[in-house]
């Protein structure tokens, strides 16, 4: 019997030895592999944290600047369904050049929403649909033009693609054109007396829809106010543009990702020498009206009647401009392409937004420059924060000259007059000058639709 209890004492030791090592083991084996995970997920973390504490820096930019409103067709995210998983935030077309979108506080945001130009792909990778893309914000609307889903207004004959629809996005705008266009052709409108369509403006949207145009053999005429390209062209010299493949009629599927806007110029151009399409360059439209089931238009170089319209225009419009005494002179500009131009030259800048700012400091770079950057207002309340402080650096470095709450008044062939406040009493100056540019935004084309009857609906924050 003592040998039992003994035996039975000696076993149960042994087990507990047994577990004991065991135990160990396992511990051992449990921190071989905690210890790399926990670090890892404190870099993770880490890692987490700076790039929301950047993304917050971001939106508050935007915040402080006042570049809140996106331009066209932008996503608003549910944060009740949102899962932070970063899946729009990569799959924005504008990533990584751009942070568009941002996650904060675990949910995704749209922190730069100037930067946004309607790609929409956002909504396409979200897993658990909490994105919806619209127009305007519930503070500030967008003046969108009612169309149908063949891009006719409600005047009967006239359609509308591209930008001044609200899509600014380039392969968007080249796909509606040639919808638009298809669409015109089916309805088969024609007179005997008059071109078959008149499209006004040659951008991504004009450009494809003047191609099928002529790969149609309809009787056309395209308006252009500037250069191939519309708003494209005016885009500053190097100025990288994005797009995605599009078929472009007459020639087949546009490949492009990331280019610089000069190539893309070049290669519209060469698609337009090549199919022999005709476009009237430097040619404005001033006024159109309904005569019958046909159109007439007037341009500032002739007049022409046509029985369906396309307009293609960009959202911009004309350029705001200053109506003051020497406007009219030829080195008086209203966008900066290339700021090689301006090197050795004395330049006057006016305006507070982003575009004035970026005009104002790389022409400073240039070797010989003088840069005066002349603004109504006291603060750059509406310009980014990167812009702003370039133009800090650049003025503290004595390379660029800022009269703020000035204004001027006259401009002649080498000199202009600068009106401005300082000491609370008014100044005013007259300064050596070769050219200036103006960056005062453009005449919106609202106006204009109204006028001919085109139902124009504010979006604030809806589809």
């Amino acid at each position: 019997m003592f040998r039992s209890q003994d035996n039975l004492n000696f076993a149960v030791s042994t087990i507990k030895k047994s577990v004991s090592i065991d135990m160990s083991g396992q511990y051992a084996l449990l921190s071989y592999y905690l210890i790399p995970i926990i670090a890892i997920y404190a870099l993770y973390l880490t890692k987490y944290k700076k790039k929301q504490a950047v993304n917050r820096s971001v939106f508050q930019d935007s915040v402080e600047s006042g570049m809140t409103t996106p331009p066209s067709l932008h996503p608003i995210i549910n944060k009740d369904i949102c899962i932070g998983c970063e899946a729009c935030v990569h799959a924005c077309p504008e990533f990584p050049a751009h942070n568009v979108l941002g996650v904060i506080g675990g949910k995704a945001n749209l922190i730069s929403p100037t930067d946004c130009i309607g790609h929409g792909a956002c909504k396409t990778a979200c897993p658990v649909a909490a994105i919806s893309l619209v127009f305007g914000t519930s503070e500030r609307g967008v003046d969108i033009p009612h169309v149908s889903p063949e891009f006719e207004t409600n005047i009967p004959g006239i359609f509308i693609a591209g930008e001044l629809g609200g899509m600014g996005l380039i392969r968007n705008a080249v796909e509606q054109g040639r919808q638009a266009l298809n669409n015109i052709a089916a309805r088969n409108r024609k007179g005997e007396d008059c071109l078959d369509i008149a499209i006004i403006g040659a951008g991504p949207a004009g450009f494809a829809a003047t191609l099928a145009a002529h790969e149609k053999g309809m009787k056309y005429v395209t308006i252009e106010q500037d250069a191939l390209g519309g708003t494209v062209a005016n885009f500053p010299r190097g100025k990288l543009v994005m797009t995605a493949p599009v078929e472009l009629p007459m020639y087949g599927t546009m490949v492009f990702r990331e280019t610089q806007k000069e190539d893309l110029i070049d290669f519209w151009q060469s698609v337009a020498d090549q199919t022999g399409v005709r476009i009237n360059y430097s040619e404005k439209l001033e006024a159109m009206q309904p005569i019958g089931n046909t159109f007439t238009l007037s341009t500032d170089k002739g007049n022409y009647r046509a029985s369906s319209v396309l307009l293609a225009l960009g959202r911009r419009g004309s350029p705001r401009k200053l109506d003051i005494p020497g406007e009219q002179l030829n080195k008086v500009i209203y966008s900066m392409i290339d700021p090689a131009e301006f090197a050795g030259k004395k330049v006057c800048i006016v305006g507070g937004g982003d575009s004035a700012l970026e005009a104002a400091h790389t022409i400073a770079e240039e070797p010989g420059a003088e840069v005066l950057l002349s603004y109504r207002s006291d603060a750059f309340t509406r310009a980014k924060r990167k812009n702003r402080e370039k133009i800090s650096s650049l003025t503290a470095a004595g390379k660029l000259r800022v009269v703020m709450e000035s204004q001027l008044t006259e401009i002649t062939e080498t000199e202009i007059l600068l009106s401005y406040q300082q000491d609370k009493q008014a100044h005013a100056e007259r300064i050596p000058n070769d050219a200036v540019i103006v960056c005062v935004g453009g005449i919106l084309p609202t106006g204009f639709l109204k006028d001919i009857g085109i139902e124009v609906e504010t979006k604030y924050g809806s589809a």
